[in-house]
């Protein structure tokens, strides 16, 4: 294995970071932890500078890589990666790093050696995770949110319901669990969606998140876009549900149960 998997394209200079995170795959209900974070790099304008190597960490036979073609019709290919943004807040005197990519099959422990070792050179202050998963909670309603934090202030701050879960986790709950044992500043916050609707990507749910990190942060973005297809997408949920009886009284059980509580 190489010493250090992380490749810099460069070194910027950084002021007082946070480090956001979002894991494709079993972390991510309704695609809404990554479109959450690929929203706020557009928005910030925010660039890449560093990558961490596939090799030692993705199995290609459960994730290929994809064949593109070149305007000259030339043959790549796209290897699945975990990339890293760097961009400056807006109205506030902080920068911000995102990662992005799959969630890695192999050497997850070495995996996240790897962020503490990116967040340890560009002076990370905090590293953030988002997540989604899907649960029994009414689509009419406010997305849910749930959380945990190193500082148990910081979830009160965040107006949280502190997460109980016990189970399996993901590398999410592994790079938690480093960043505790390293003493590095921790925060994950996920969204709660219906486990009754497989639609993907579900951007109720990157909306709900952003708008609680960008308060939470004071940091400003243009949520219109994501607003308006969070809008589309439970008009859509609501004509599916109408054409469904099923579903229907599936949702009229849930209401009843959630009244009774």
């Amino acid at each position: 294995m190489s010493t250090d998997p992380i490749t810099f394209d460069s070194r910027p200079s950084l002021n007082r970071p946070v480090l956001i995170l979002a894991f494709a795959g079993w972390n991510d209900a309704g695609a809404s932890a990554t479109t959450a974070v690929r929203y706020l790099t557009e928005q910030i304008m925010a660039t890449k500078f560093a990558s961490i190597d596939p090799e030692e960490f993705y199995d290609f036979s459960v994730q290929r890589p994809q064949v593109r073609l070149t305007e000259g019709m030339e043959r790549r290919i796209q290897w699945p990666s975990y990339d890293f943004y760097y961009g400056a807040g807006i109205g506030i005197e902080r920068d911000f790093v995102f990662g992005i990519g799959a969630e890695p099959h192999l050497r997850w422990k070495a995996f996240c050696d790897a962020i503490l070792s990116l967040a340890r050179d560009c002076n990370i202050e905090m590293i953030v995770t988002l997540g989604a998963y899907l649960d029994e909670v009414l689509y009419t309603r406010p997305v849910p949110l749930t959380g945990f934090a190193t500082d148990a202030r910081l979830t009160k701050e965040l107006d949280l319901i502190p997460s109980r879960y016990q189970g399996p986790t993901g590398v999410v709950g592994v790079l938690g669990d480093a960043c505790r044992r390293a003493g590095t500043p921790n925060m994950s916050l996920w969204a709660a969606l219906p486990h009754y609707l497989s639609a993907s990507p579900n951007p109720r749910g990157a909306l709900a998140l952003i708008l609680r990190l960008a308060q939470w942060l004071g940091l400003r973005v243009d949520t219109g876009p994501l607003e308006r297809s969070a809008a589309e997408f439970q008009n859509k949920v609501n004509e599916v549900v109408n054409s469904d009886p099923n579903l229907s009284a599936f949702i009229r059980e849930l209401k009843k149960r959630e009244f009774e509580q």
